[in-house]
């Protein structure tokens, strides 16, 4: 399988955040069984969660550079449209405590 095409981007950019979510938050949780982080009730708007699935997203970051560096254009082409997807549904979802004067 060549790995540089549009549909391996597409792959990567939406299986990367979901599986960057999932290790921020096991990270987020020992961190608070240890008694090094304060226990965050699970509210639907907290900033916790919001900051997880920021820190989720940007997972894509790792990725995004590995393809940089071996000239995959179409692969990071093909990530492109994942990532703009989970930002727009970032944003659209934590809208009222993003955009609050």
């Amino acid at each position: 399988m060549d790995k540089d095409n549009f549909f391996t981007g597409l792959i990567v950019g939406a299986i990367t955040p979901v599986l960057g979510f999932l290790l921020v938050e096991l990270i987020f949780d020992l961190l608070t069984q240890a008694g090094l982080m304060e226990f965050v009730s699970s509210g639907g708007n907290s900033k916790r969660q919001r900051t997880l699935a920021l820190l989720g997203i940007c997972a894509t970051l790792i990725p995004m550079h590995i393809c940089k560096n071996n000239k995959w254009n179409e692969t990071m082409r093909g990530m492109i449209f994942p990532i703009m997807i989970y930002m727009g549904s970032w944003i659209f979802y934590f809208r009222d405590t993003l955009f609050t004067f």
